[in-house]
């Protein structure tokens, strides 16, 4: 497999639905969190990054929510975004997608004049987050029957 892939902002709705259908995979197909769940509300205003090889097959996406449709997640502060829906595909995995994933989301919060970035981690994947500079603050808390942690990073 190539592993050559390049991140881009998913604008027109081919891309949109190559990003449902990552997180599609990975969070309904191999977590079993509840599609009805999964989609929301805020997927119509998040700014959605996709990564995809050569060959147009989309390996991993991330979402960024901001001014608003993040206070709710960053405790009202509208200069902190909120990063979700990170997935990255089981064959893609190892590459460097996820972190370039987060790293496409941070420069795009950046653009917006944004101080920090929120997410909900699951547990599990603290490790990866702390590696990029994410810090975890308060309780486990569960989201769809998965245990998380809320971490930021200042940007």
């Amino acid at each position: 497999m190539s592993t050559e892939y390049v991140l881009r902002v998913a604008e027109d709705p081919a891309d949109r639905e190559a990003c449902f259908a990552v997180r599609k995979e990975v969070f309904v197909g191999e977590q079993g969190v509840p599609e009805d769940i999964e989609y929301d509300a805020y997927d119509a205003t998040a700014l959605h990054v996709l990564a995809v090889r050569a060959d147009g097959t989309a390996l991993g996406t991330g979402r960024l929510l901001y001014g608003e449709a993040a206070s709710a997640k960053t405790g009202g502060d509208l200069t902190v975004g909120s990063l979700g829906r990170l997935a990255v595909t089981r064959e893609a995995r190892g590459l460097g997608v996820g972190a370039a994933l987060v790293g496409a989301i941070e420069d795009a919060a950046r653009a917006r004049g944004l101080a920090a970035v929120d997410l909900h981690a699951q547990t599990h994947a603290l490790g990866f987050y702390e590696r990029l500079g994410y810090v975890a603050y308060g309780a486990e808390f569960p989201d769809a029957g998965i245990p998380h942690l809320a971490m930021r990073k200042v940007l």
